[in-house]
């Protein structure tokens, strides 16, 4: 064997050895993200749950403002409908008794 066959074959088995250090790694690397795995997706699982029941309160909160927006604005209507009646109805007493008042004179 001459110098260059001790080379390359020296070469190939350090390359080998290093892919398969490489490799091992990578591979205890994936086992252990595959055994903590079903616990970061229940944490993931976990925290998108609170975030839709946030969400839900808070669309529920805003369409709760809205709908008491709504009535309080129907209410009010509804009083000034009845103040205004109620004027036409002053009107109408003091109309009344000044027409007595007159008469009474």
């Amino acid at each position: 064997m001459t110098n260059s066959d001790y080379l390359l074959k020296a070469a190939i088995k350090k390359v080998t050895e290093k892919l398969n250090e490489i490799l091992v790694e990578k591979i205890e690397e994936a086992t252990n993200i595959a055994k903590d795995a079903p616990e970061i997706f229940k944490k993931e699982f976990d925290s998108l749950k609170e975030s839709i029941i946030e969400e839900a309160s808070r669309l529920e909160k805003d369409e709760n403002i809205q709908e008491n927006e709504y009535t309080n604005t129907y209410k009010d209507s509804k009083i000034k409908i009845a103040l205004n009646e109620i004027e036409v109805i002053n009107n109408q007493i003091d109309l009344f008794n000044k027409n007595i008042n007159n008469q009474i004179k």
